[in-house]
């Protein structure tokens, strides 16, 4: 047996430190995916410069981590000390270039639309470092076309990170057609630095997190789109006889409903196949700005502070449908 050939296990590649020369990350954008991922990094003793066009949405940003991490002091995960110097360890800019400067490793986590990502992509490309991974937080978008639109190729890869950062452990690490060994066993040996557990895909759309949920989700829309059941029934049956811990309609709503309509399209344009397409009825939600919990209406009513699970009003009737 030729054992050169073989890929390394999770343990090899950890004791092989791959990720020992990265100690300075760029997160790109400074949403609720940017703050989060900024979060792990920072609290597992990395450099983070946190870089968004807006400052005030860093400034939100960073209240958001301080909070998040006072929660881990209150439960003793974290003390006031690793707080305060994981916070002192995040930089802001709004400037690209200074943002980039010293960084070994940027982490793209702006909106999932491809003409954005590739935008940022040129941008990140012309002023990183050469050596510099560049890797982007797409849940659904091809990595080798967003490397295409650069000159390394070779280091372009994608780490989807789960929402919330801070909670889920999973990272699903992507390799594009061009990314090379060395990249893929980097990231997947920073990943487990940071506590989390990498699986590593190939990149077919919808990778393999988005491929099997969505179309779940989006049959559980058409579902009740085509009256078969309501929204309690729908969401109670998954979570009662499957052990999903949400109701696919919940679970839309928490993603956004947005993001799901984006990410069907994804899927329906890469495979081409009518089974992919989005739901008349998610189509029209978000047409119409009912886009879940970013909204405060999707299927439930959300109000902030508030766990209870309340069925909007255009779903209270059993026998709703379009």
């Amino acid at each position: 047996m030729n054992t050169e050939t073989l890929e390394p296990t999770l343990t090899e590649v950890n004791m092989n430190s791959h990720s020992l020369h990265i100690k300075n990350i760029a997160v790109i954008g400074a949403g609720t995916m940017g703050n989060g991922i900024c979060h792990v990094f920072s609290q597992n003793g990395y450099n983070v410069n946190m870089m968004d066009v807006s400052q005030d949405a860093m400034n939100r940003a960073i209240a958001t981590i301080a909070k998040n991490m006072d929660r881990q002091v209150s439960k003793g995960t974290l003390n006031e000390d690793e707080k305060l110097s994981s916070l002192a360890r995040i930089k802001t800019f709004t400037d690209m270039a200074a943002a980039l400067k010293d960084a070994d490793l940027v982490v793209e986590a702006a909106t999932e639309n491809i003409d954005l990502k590739i935008k940022i992509f040129k941008e990140i490309d012309a002023v990183a470092p050469e050596k510099c991974i560049l890797a982007t937080n797409t849940s659904s978008i091809s990595i080798t076309r967003i490397a295409s639109n650069t000159k390394r190729m070779d280091k372009v890869i994608g780490m989807h990170f789960m929402n919330p950062v801070p909670v889920m452990k999973l990272v699903e690490i992507i390799n594009g057609y061009g990314t090379d060994r060395a990249t893929t066993n980097t990231i997947i040996d920073l990943t487990l630095s940071i506590g989390k557990v990498p699986c590593v895909v190939n990149d077919y759309p919808g990778f393999i997190s988005n491929r099997i949920l969505m179309p779940m989700i989006n049959e559980a829309i058409l579902s009740l789109q085509e009256g078969v059941a309501g929204v309690e029934e729908i969401d109670t049956i998954m979570k009662l006889g499957m052990a999903h811990p949400m109701g696919p309609l919940q679970l839309a709503d928490f993603i956004g409903l947005d993001t799901c309509y984006s990410i069907m399209n994804v899927l329906h344009m890469g495979f081409g196949n009518q089974k992919y397409a989005p739901a008349t009825l998610l189509a029209n939600m978000v047409q119409a700005g009912f886009l879940g919990v970013k909204s405060g209406e999707g299927f439930y009513v959300h109000t902030p502070g508030s766990k209870e699970l309340i069925v909007s009003e255009r779903f209270a009737d059993k026998k709703w449908k379009m």
